[in-house]
Formats: structure tokens, sequence, C-alpha cells
């Protein structure tokens, strides 16, 4: 008899397989996001590119939804893991909601930031949202893990608080920078949500990534 922890699901691998490939989802929405906010910077709000990744990003949150529903039908009609089945949703549902924040964060970015930003500060939003989306990306290996290694997952958690961290810090320089410049008022206070827009994801991931620790730590009991 092993001491490890047996894997969440046994031989339920059709269901294994769903919680998988709506996770490859969800990595799929970042790297729409740090694609499209490289287009927003390069090239503008009103760029095909931008448009493209929005678009994408909204088909993407269209199929990890459903992909939602079918894990929850499945959980309940057969009866799987009763004694993780509620951890298991919500930590599905909070990746969901991680996502949806991804796409509608970048939607309000290219409607209502039409000047897109001041060349002084392009350097530093690159900086900001490489950083931010290695946060997401942190916590979402996190989530992965929990299925596979739980015990694991503290390493990962780890990461994700030390990167947002970071996000805080090159968010709060970039905001001083914005408000020493000679802009208008207008402008910085535009160029300031924008930089909150990247610096609240990491802050969703790091609590998202809080959840989980209490998650793997149950599992692993």
């Amino acid at each position: 008899m092993t001491s490890e922890t047996p894997p969440l699901f046994g031989k339920t691998r059709f269901l294994q397989g769903l919680i998988d490939e709506f996770i490859d989802k969800i990595t799929e929405g970042t790297i729409y996001l740090e694609m499209g906010v490289k287009a927003y910077l390069d090239a503008g709000p009103a760029s095909p590119a931008c448009q493209e990744k929005l678009q994408q990003m909204v088909d993407t949150k269209d199929y990890c939804a459903e992909l939602r529903r079918r894990i929850l039908t499945l959980l309940y009609t057969e009866m799987l893991i009763p004694d993780a089945r509620g951890d298991v949703l919500k930590l599905l549902g909070e990746l969901f909601t991680l996502l949806d924040a991804m796409g509608s964060n970048y939607e309000d970015l290219i409607i209502e930031h039409t000047g897109g930003t001041h060349l002084d500060f392009q350097k530093d939003f690159e900086e900001l949202n490489a950083i931010a989306l290695k946060c997401v990306r942190a916590v979402i290996i996190a989530a992965r893990t929990f299925f596979r290694d739980p015990p694991a997952v503290r390493d990962h958690i780890n990461e994700v608080r030390v990167f947002e961290s970071e996000t805080d810090k090159v968010a709060l320089r970039l905001k001083k920078k914005i408000y020493a410049s000679d802009l208008s008022f207008e402008r910085k206070t535009q160029l300031r949500d924008a930089t909150n827009m990247l610096d609240k994801l990491a802050d969703k991931a790091e609590r998202l990534g809080d959840d989980l620790a209490i998650f793997a730590i149950k599992r692993a009991l």
C-alpha cells in the first residue's frame, strides 16, 4: 500500500480528459491576452490583430463554459468524487472567472482606451503585461498539479505569490511615472486604469492560489 495521494479520479479517464482540456483552454486565453496587449501597444486598439484576439478570447470563453457544464453534469449524474466534488467545482468556477476577467478587461481596454498607450510608457506596459501573465500562468499550472500531485501544489503557489508581488511593484512604479509626466489628467487616468487592469489580474490569480492551497491540503490529508 502506497502512502502517496491517489489520483483524484482513479479510472475516470474521460472526466480527467475534460478537465485537462478545460485547463488547456484557460491557458490559451492567457496566450490570446498576451498577444492582444502586444497588438494594442504596437498598433493601437483599432488594429485587426486586437479585434482578432478579442474574438478568440470570446470563443475560448464560450468553449470553456460548455466544458464546465459537461464536467458538472458528469460529476453529479455519475456520482463521482463526492468527497472532493465541491472543491473541484469551485476551482473550475474560479478558473473560469479568471478567464472571463481576462476577456472583459481586454475588451474594456481596446474600447475605452482608444488613444493607446504613450510611447514613453510602452516598455513599462510590456513588462507589466509579462509579469502579470506569469502570475496567472503559475496559478493555472498549480490548478493542473492539484489533479495529479496535490502536495506539489505548494511550490507553484509560492511562485504565484512572488509574481503577484512583483506585479504590484511594476504597477506602482509605472503609475508614479505616469503621474509625474506632463500628460493631461484625463490621459493619466486612462493609463492608470490600463495599469490597474493588468495588476488586478495578478490579484485574482493570487486569491485563486490561496483557495487552491486549502483544497490541496484537504486533498492530501
